[in-house]
């Protein structure tokens, strides 16, 4: 194994704030807006300490929360500010989410006028209904005004994200939200199942039994129905819930570059309340507390709440599961390279069986899961973690 592979890094940013708190959200936010200046003030004094590192970026990626609650003027100075005290790449994707309710046509100009390269609007559904239910500040009617002013500010690279698994919710109602989308032919679509967090109002409704969600056996027609109708329509399924618009000329599709860094274990460094980073072997991840956050600051330290160091078992255990999440699968040769294990011989049983199964599907190049597979990540990676290897 060689940890030292050399990889161009991602830089995250948790913007902490929301003007409302999403039924299903586990992410940490609030929606206290007053410590917005300190908060600003105090991730720059956090970018001075941690770009002291060597490593070199090529992704940008300012996400929450809502970052688009602190207004135009923050996003630039955020950016103006990372570029600064990082080795950013000048030809770096550089990503703000935004949220429709909170951003308008000037807005996303001065984004693209301050290096902002690519959109992660959080649309979630076009069905007002679903939008209530699901706790969103946001209309139908600004969701697609935000696309249209989008495309009028000068982007070309947008990406929407979309929830189904709702409560109720049938292959027609989802698909009229696929089809909404597939309308504005945005270059990436982000399609996640609303999954159940612990301590989250959606939790709190499912143990009072006042809703239910659909069953696994209906979550997995709904999967399949999603990867289908993407697919037909020029999308690339290249993980478990992200499909990126097929580019013309032959060029690379439009995948989240910095997300793919998660997938493929490069280095990210976090910045911002309860941001991780993971600079290999270790990881670390910064208070769950904008207080602790702002104190540690103020006395010139990094608000690091805990670390741990990744046993090689843990790296070859994450690698195996994040292999898994993306359509490209597990490359054999590198997994080789990093761990001198021969994935094909040394789970070649599991494999076996999956393969019977139509779970999974092995090239002289790659093991993956196929789309059938996919709905069962989990259990089938823990059949492989739980194994013994060399």
């Amino acid at each position: 194994m060689n940890p030292n592979r050399s990889q161009l890094a991602g830089l995250y940013i948790h913007i902490p704030f929301c003007a409302e708190k999403c039924l299903y959200c586990d992410f940490y936010s609030i929606t206290d807006l007053t410590n917005t200046g300190p908060f600003l003030a105090a991730l720059e004094r956090e970018m001075g300490m941690a770009g002291r590192t060597t490593l070199t970026f090529d992704t940008l990626y300012i996400g929450g929360g809502t970052p688009s609650v602190l207004g135009a003027a923050a996003i630039e100075h955020i950016i103006a500010a990372a570029f600064i005290h990082f080795d950013i790449r000048p030809e770096a994707e550089v990503t703000v989410e935004v949220n429709p309710a909170t951003v308008s046509l000037e807005d996303f100009r001065r984004y693209h006028q301050s290096g902002v390269n690519r959109l992660n609007i959080g649309i979630q559904s076009f069905q007002e209904e679903n939008l209530l239910f699901l706790g969103r500040i946001h209309s139908r009617e600004e969701a697609l005004s935000s696309i249209d002013w989008a495309r009028q500010a000068g982007f070309d690279n947008i990406g929407l994200d979309l929830i189904y698994g709702l409560p109720e919710q049938d292959e027609s109602c989802w698909l009229y939200d696929l089809d909404q989308a597939v309308q504005f032919n945005p270059e990436h679509l982000s399609c996640y199942i609303l999954t159940r967090e612990s301590g989250t109002p959606l939790d709190r409704e499912l143990m009072a039994g006042r809703i239910r969600l659909p069953t696994d056996e209906n979550l997995r027609k709904l999967f399949k129905t999603t990867v289908d109708h993407l697919t037909n329509h020029g999308y690339l399924h290249y993980e478990v819930s992200n499909f990126a618009r097929q580019a013309e000329y032959d060029s690379e599709p439009w995948v989240s570059r910095h997300n793919s860094k998660y997938w493929s274990h490069a280095p990210y460094i976090g910045l911002g309340p309860s941001a991780h980073s993971y600079p290999e072997p270790e990881r670390h991840w910064n208070h769950h507390s904008i207080e602790k956050y702002l104190q540690d600051i103020r006395h010139g330290k990094l608000p690091i709440a805990e670390k741990e160091k990744l046993t090689r078992e843990q790296i070859i255990m994450e690698a195996i599961y994040l292999g898994f999440r993306t359509t490209h699968g597990i490359d054999l040769a590198d997994f080789e390279r990093r761990f001198e294990i021969d994935f094909s011989k040394t789970f070649r049983e599991t494999i076996e069986e999956y393969k019977r199964n139509k779970l999974l599907k092995v090239t002289k190049t790659h093991c993956a899961l196929t789309t059938k597979g996919m709905v069962m990540l989990d259990s089938i990676t823990a059949e492989f973690t739980s194994q013994d290897w060399p």
